[in-house]
């Protein structure tokens, strides 16, 4: 192999070097490395002067060659650190040219390029190597979420990153409209390694893909031990003004082990094994895939008047089956299209007011909603909406997924005849029990924006109205509004 040629060549043979050095050669030899180096540390030598277009280390030996775009690129490295020494973890090492020309090890090997393209990644046209350094050596990670289709929790994040190493802090927040957050390892090696195979992977299929880059920061200060921040190190912190406590059992987790914290939570995605995350290295799968959990709902708490209230998880999937439980007319059963939808319908709805009470919703234990044997009565508590016209999600894509929102009291509405007016919108949503404050047509005026006085107007409005026939068989599309008029 090129590391056995390479450690019997002359590159290691010390004392030849003081006496005969190398001619410039696009391959550099650096020695003495500590010995907790990584590959993208040694890349950072190089990127201030160029492409870096390959790269061996071999551990046992401290050592590194780095293989430049162009001799020039390496010259220029050379030059420069005969009057800066460089350093890595604040340890001196040794930079000359090699006697090799190229590094004939497989370019195409996928680890070797993810490293070369993460790192690159840090480089602006203003970096120098300290700054580069600097970037590479963080345990901090800065993670923006984009195509955000189905909600992306800390535990989550927790999960998925703490298969790359001890995950000590994480700090979640919004900022222009995206999720962000600030995710603290107890090593920059660690930090390096979850960039390398996760940055621009989806966490589910098709949607929530991660862009991540290192921080400048070094350190995370985290008060509060709550859905937005959390401090693995310390479960003894509050949880703060207006935050949910949490759990003592999950409390008593992060003393024991901070990875085994989704464990105790329901519904928590299956945690990625190596193999997945080296696929994902690869780009070849979702992290998540499918979540581990049910694509079936318990919902309980509903107003037994109203037969229709399950209606508003048609917002966040499509709804298969429902069942009303025969012993307890208050709950129900809903089966969705799969797990990822159940998780976005729960996370949505759970705790908010429909027809007058606060519905609880949880993941059930059930996978499927049973169909009524044939010939069995069950008084109509089942039904099957697989083949409904009504599906927003069945096409793979549909806009319809960048379009989910959490209730709100504003309304978007599409797919409105032209014949119809401000006035008869207006009628038509007072009629369905509530008070309209505002409304705002879109230009094309075949979209609107209308605005209920309170989440709970706008909830059954848009159970009631979603679909309704405006004549001529074009039918309104309800759903809930990130924006306010």
């Amino acid at each position: 192999s090129l590391a056995f040629i390479l450690s019997n060549s002359g590159d290691f043979d010390s004392k030849k070097l003081r006496v005969e050095e190398a001619p410039p050669s696009r391959v550099i030899h650096i020695r003495k490395l500590p010995n907790e180096a990584s590959e993208a540390e040694v890349i950072a030598l190089g990127l201030p002067f160029g492409k870096v277009t390959n790269i061996l280390t071999l551990k046992g030996k401290n050592q590194a060659f780095l293989e430049m775009g162009t001799e020039e690129a390496a010259i220029t490295m050379v030059n420069y650190y005969t009057t800066v020494t460089p350093h890595i973890r604040n340890v001196p090492v040794f930079i000359q040219y090699s006697n090799h020309k190229e590094l004939k090890t497989d370019a195409s090997n996928q680890r070797t390029q993810a490293v070369l393209q993460a790192v690159s990644a840090v480089q602006s046209p203003s970096s120098d190597v300290q700054e580069i350094l600097a970037a590479a050596s963080s345990p901090v990670l800065r993670i923006i979420i984009d195509n955000m289709f189905y909600p992306v929790t800390l535990d989550v994040l927790q999960q998925i990153f703490s298969k790359f190493g001890t995950v000590m802090k994480i700090i979640t927040f919004t900022k222009n409209n995206q999720f962000q957050a600030l995710l603290q390892f107890s090593d920059p090696v660690n930090a390096q390694q979850a960039k390398l195979a996760l940055d621009g992977q989806n966490i589910y299929n098709s949607c929530c893909t991660l862009r991540i880059d290192f921080s400048k920061l070094v350190n995370l200060n985290v008060k509060y031990n709550n859905d937005k921040s959390r401090d693995y190190t310390r479960p003894e912190l509050p949880a703060g003004d207006g935050q949910p406590s949490l759990d003592p059992t999950v409390a008593a987790a992060f003393s024991k082990d901070s990875n085994s914290l989704l464990g105790k939570i329901p519904g928590a995605l299956n945690p990625l094994s190596a193999a997945a995350a080296a696929a994902a290295a690869a780009g070849r799968v979702a992290l998540a895939g499918q979540a581990g959990s049910s694509g079936v709902l318990l919902v309980s708490n509903l107003n037994e008047e109203v037969s229709n209230t399950h209606m508003n998880t048609r917002v966040y999937g499509d709804v298969q089956r429902v069942k009303i439980l025969y012993n307890k007319k208050d709950s129900a059963l809903i089966q969705m299209s799969d797990s990822n939808q159940a998780q976005l319908a729960m996370s949505h709805l759970n705790g908010q007011k429909m027809y007058g009470k606060i519905i609880r919703v949880t993941l059930s234990k059930h996978q499927t909603v049973a169909l009524p044997r044939d010939g069995l009565d069950d008084q109509g508590l089942t039904k099957d909406y697989a083949n409904s016209p009504l599906h927003r999600f069945k096409k793979p894509g549909s806009k319809n997924f960048q379009n989910i929102f959490p209730p709100s009291a504003t309304l978007h509405l599409s797919n409105i005849p032209q014949d119809v007016t401000e006035d008869d919108l207006r009628l038509l949503f007072s009629n369905a029990g509530g008070t309209v404050k505002a409304f705002k047509f879109f230009q094309d005026r075949k979209m609107a924006l209308i605005q209920m006085s309170t989440v709970e107007e706008a909830i059954q409005a848009l159970i009631d109205l979603h679909n309704y026939n405006m004549g001529g068989n074009q039918h309104l599309r309800v759903s809930f509004s990130k924006s306010t008029i």
